[in-house]
């Protein structure tokens, strides 16, 4: 997948840091790993009766950075009283960085930023993840209407935009990933409820 990338608080300055480059280099290989034929392979095999592709590229990002080493569904606090869901990190490696995969809707944007804060400060609640640096996965404006995701969906140029109202409260440092549209094929939807169907843009451009 083609990607654009957007650093606060000299995010990206710090991924490229000796401590945190091979976690960096991680993400950055699992996403440039996966390919347009992967995405509509997955789709087809697991998740054929959804009208986008996101779980498609979850199902991906989660097994190739598993496979890699990182912890999934890592806890933020170890805490019984904070063990759910909203409470646990997408992807984690402890002492270094977390990963959020945010393709839910709009109005949890705040929070899928405010998440890694959580993981890299000291906390009244004990914690079980300590990270330093946050990654933030979302689909761009491109990809939100390309690949079939709903129209409620927050997108990566929309969380960019509570970058400097929040700059205070995400103290964090953080790289924003925005994950750009299909060369090779958008999603129509056909059928009640609304199923993805894979169009060719080639086809369509001749």
């Amino acid at each position: 997948m083609e990607t654009e990338k957007h650093s606060h608080r000299f995010g990206l300055a710090i991924a490229e840091e000796p401590k945190f480059r091979d976690d960096w280099n991680d993400i950055t290989s699992c996403l440039d790993s996966i390919t347009d034929e992967d995405i509509m392979r997955v789709h087809e095999e697991y998740f054929n009766t959804q009208k986008s592709i996101s779980k498609a590229i979850n199902h991906l990002i989660h097994n190739r950075l598993t496979e890699l080493g990182w912890t999934p569904e890592s806890e933020i606090f170890n805490d019984p009283d904070y063990k759910e869901a909203r409470w646990r990190l997408d992807f984690a490696k402890s002492g270094t960085a977390s990963v959020e995969v945010a393709f839910n809707h709009g109005e949890a944007i705040a929070w899928n930023l405010l998440k890694p804060v959580l993981a890299s400060e000291l906390n009244h609640v004990k914690k079980q993840a300590q990270t330093h640096l946050g990654v933030v996965i979302m689909a761009t404006d491109a990809m939100k209407q390309a690949g079939g995701f709903d129209s409620a969906v927050g997108t990566y140029e929309k969380a960019i935009r509570y970058l400097k109202p929040l700059q205070n409260q995400l103290s964090c440092p953080m790289v924003l990933i925005g994950l750009k549209a299909p060369r090779t094929f958008r999603v129509e939807h056909d059928g009640k409820p609304k199923r993805a169907r894979f169009v060719d843009i080639k086809s369509i451009t001749e």
